[in-house]
């Protein structure tokens, strides 16, 4: 049974590592909420991970509150997103007491350097896990070729670029659905 306790040490665990924001904490979320915990399947995180970054919000803190909301209700919710918030305002507290102190030497500035490789890296483990889960026919790959051509090349907004993609993943629902007919 999934306690409030469990929840907030297990958030606060993932916002403890939780560098280069929300792709690059998606294995450490995999591992924590579906391998360890089992409180979401692989499905479901990458579900609410796609969710979470079309909603207002810190990636995080969407995964964490929905998680704690599926397992223990709105105080489960509550719990949850402290859990992950937690380390960052500790966090954020403690260098903003010493960044002026330590900002110019050099070992912090490779140090912080070499933190933001690590961050580039869980990135791009997670853009080939989210690939495995998210691409599953040819229709997919389509959409997927034309979101990071207009990504890249133009400036459209990613709003667009998302409304774009759920519309036709919705048209393209009801066509099967009618040729099944």
């Amino acid at each position: 049974m999934t306690t409030y306790y469990q929840l907030f040490a297990s958030f606060f665990k993932i916002g403890s590592i939780m560098f280069g924001g929300g792709y690059a904490m998606l294995p450490v979320l995999e591992h924590e909420v579906v391998d360890r915990r089992g409180w979401l399947t692989g499905e479901e995180l990458i579900d609410l991970f796609a969710l979470a970054q079309c909603t207002p919000g810190v990636i995080a803190v969407n995964v964490a509150t929905h998680t704690g909301y599926k397992k223990r209700g709105v105080v489960g919710a509550a719990f949850s997103t402290l859990g992950v918030i937690t380390p960052s305002l500790i966090i954020i507290t403690i260098i903003a007491a010493v960044l002026n102190n330590v900002a110019d030497i050099p070992a912090v500035q490779s140090a912080l350097a070499g933190i933001r490789v690590a961050a580039c890296a869980l990135m791009i483990n997670t853009m080939v896990k989210m690939w495995k889960n998210g691409i599953k026919d040819w229709l997919g790959i389509v959409i997927f070729a034309v979101i990071s051509l207009l990504a890249v090349f133009t400036d459209v907004s990613t709003v667009w670029l998302v409304l774009g993609a759920l519309l036709t993943g919705i048209l393209s629902f009801h066509s099967k659905r009618e040729a099944e007919k």
